[in-house]
């Protein structure tokens, strides 16, 4: 027990220990996330009128960002299956950046839900032990659990591997390899179960289909990837922990094969909704085209075709193939799929309403500052996290600090 509060406590020393950058990093991420909190406040005091939310559209950015980063959260898979099935050893020294994110970002999850809510007192019906469950009836039950499951399993393989690291024992197989397995089939049934809360609403033809689940997971499986190949550039560029071209080139390859049946699925699902169009027809075509003069996402939906176009295109030619080109097409297909997933997901579902009526959503501006501040706030979670892991698993930070060896490789 001693041996464990000693780690904790050099754990609590070197997160308040860095270089002028990064106390500069930790300080704007700092006050913009402040920033959020007093936006959150605000709405709190006078309600969800200060958001652009109304009766037919109740759904807003704060559920569009829940969307999208549940599937990042699910694609830190794309990691784990090539070092654990595939038994590729290079992907091994990336795997825990991978589940690190996982945490950050179901985290960010769960608080983008409890903004979204008019009184968040009542977020404790959402717990097991505590609220009125409705279990299993409730899909938003099963959202729970799948959600609150997949961050216990990425906390306890994270950080049981970083303890054993600190420590330079092996880790005892029995204690992760099993939650890392089911940690494989949890993600794809975070996202799956996620996009049932859509699919299962009859009343909303515009969700109301079968590939919304292949959707996501598709464009999950995208997403992610980008943004790992993208955090990947920034650690060995600024930190102390070098990672080669393997790792980031085998996320191209998933995300080029992704990004192929994202496309596909895409094109489906248009040729379903406008070659023989019925009045369930409406809501697609108020995102792509305009309906009797409300063309607010129009432009919006037209965007993100054309970043998944060009990721899609960079993907697929030898332009990847260098980094420059490659952190391109990451730039692209994440903005893409943002919006694909945000606003030309989640708004169309509301427009018009079961009633015929056309009532456009545009984010207001303190809405806006919630979602930059809990972003913000995932960026400053994640930002520690990796500032007291990578100490760990260089070498530099160690139960005996006289035996330390670091992994970075001369160059």
């Amino acid at each position: 027990m001693s041996e464990y509060l000693t780690f904790l406590w050099r754990v609590v020393r070197i997160s308040f220990q860095g270089s002028w950058k990064f106390y500069a990093w930790m300080t704007l991420l700092s006050v913009v996330s402040l920033v959020g909190l007093h936006a959150y406040a605000r709405q709190v005091v006078e309600g969800l009128e200060t958001t652009g939310m109304t009766n037919q559209v109740s759904w807003g950015a704060y559920i569009a960002n829940f969307t999208f980063l549940v599937g990042v959260a699910a694609a830190a898979v794309m990691l784990v299956i090539p070092a654990y099935i595939y038994k590729k050893q290079f992907m091994h020294e990336v795997v825990l950046f991978g589940e690190l994110m996982a945490i950050a970002v179901i985290i960010m999850c769960l608080l983008f839900v409890t903004v979204d809510l008019g009184h968040p007192e009542r977020f404790h019906h959402m717990i097991p032990p505590f609220g009125i469950f409705n279990f299993p009836g409730s899909i938003l039950s099963w959202d729970v659990i799948v959600l609150n499951g997949y961050l216990l399993l990425n906390l306890h393989i994270a950080g049981y591997l970083l303890y054993c690291r600190y420590r330079q024992t092996q880790p005892t197989k029995k204690f992760y390899i099993p939650f890392v397995f089911i940690s494989i089939a949890w993600a794809v049934s975070i996202h799956t179960v996620t996009a049932f809360l859509y699919v299962g609403l009859a009343g909303r033809s515009y969700w109301h289909h079968p590939l919304v689940p292949s959707r996501f997971l598709a464009s999950a499986f995208v997403a992610g990837p980008a943004l790992m190949i993208l955090v990947f550039q920034v650690i060995r560029r600024f930190v102390r922990y070098w990672i080669g071209d393997e790792p980031i080139f085998t996320l191209r390859m998933i995300m080029t094969v992704a990004m192929i049946i994202n496309m596909f699925l895409l094109g489906c699902e248009l040729f379903t909704e406008f070659y023989s169009p019925t009045q369930h027809a409406a809501a697609a075509h108020y995102l792509y085209f305009g309906l009797h003069g409300h063309n607010g996402l129009v432009a919006w939906i037209w965007t993100a075709i054309v970043l998944d176009l060009v990721g899609l295109a960079l993907l697929i030619t030898p332009i990847s193939r260098k980094i420059t080109g490659l952190n391109l097409a990451c730039v692209a297909c994440v903005v893409g799929i943002w919006i694909e997933k945000g606003m030309g997901l989640i708004i169309p579902g509301f427009v018009p309403s079961p009633l015929g009526q056309i009532v456009e959503y545009l984010p207001t501006f303190n809405e806006t500052l919630v979602c930059v501040g809990i972003w913000a706030f995932g960026a400053l979670l994640y930002s520690w996290m990796l500032h007291v892991a990578i100490p760990i698993m260089n070498g530099s930070l160690r139960a005996r600090p006289e035996i330390a060896s670091s992994t970075q490789p001369s160059s």
